[in-house]
């Protein structure tokens, strides 16, 4: 990926498009005071260099069926190789995020199903991943904020 520094205008740009993936080029344009063309080859070398990774649409996952949420630590043995573990967590439907982290645990995961009967079934496929030695989950009541935007600061022009 080329390392070339990512300035104001760019920053400007990647808050638009975090607001609302489905913004018009346009618009961008208008609200960053650019040529429609100047805007579309920012975002199109974004894209090139990997700053820009895609495009998501963000569902209602409670109106899908899919009101509960886990954070399942796993603890797995290393000797096994952690990366193929993670790589088989991540395989699972169910499963939204695996990271790997330090500490006691190997991974945090995150699942969304539609009940305490669904996490069980996939707590029983973590356990069936050679490796895993075991799993300890805890159940979201409520969510006060879930966000995949990334705070941008613009440098102020004095």
């Amino acid at each position: 990926m080329n390392k070339r520094k990512i300035d104001d205008l760019d920053l400007k740009i990647l808050n638009i498009i975090q607001s609302d993936g489905k913004v018009s080029n346009a618009e961008i344009a208008r609200q960053v005071g650019k040529a429609p063309s100047a805007v579309l080859e920012r975002v199109r070398k974004l894209r090139k260099r990997g700053v820009i990774r895609g495009y998501e649409c963000i569902v209602d996952h409670k109106a899908l069926g899919r009101g509960l949420t886990a954070f399942t630590s796993v603890n797995a043995d290393e000797a096994v190789g952690s990366a193929s573990i993670g790589d088989r967590l991540a395989q699972f439907p169910e499963v939204l995020e695996v990271h790997y982290t330090a500490g006691r645990d190997s991974y945090l995961v995150k699942v969304r199903v539609e009940d305490t009967e669904a996490l069980q079934g996939v707590l029983a496929k973590f356990g069936a991943v050679p490796g895993v030695r075991d799993t300890n989950s805890t159940i979201v009541l409520t969510t006060v904020k879930e966000s995949r935007v990334i705070p941008l600061d613009i440098e102020s022009e004095d």
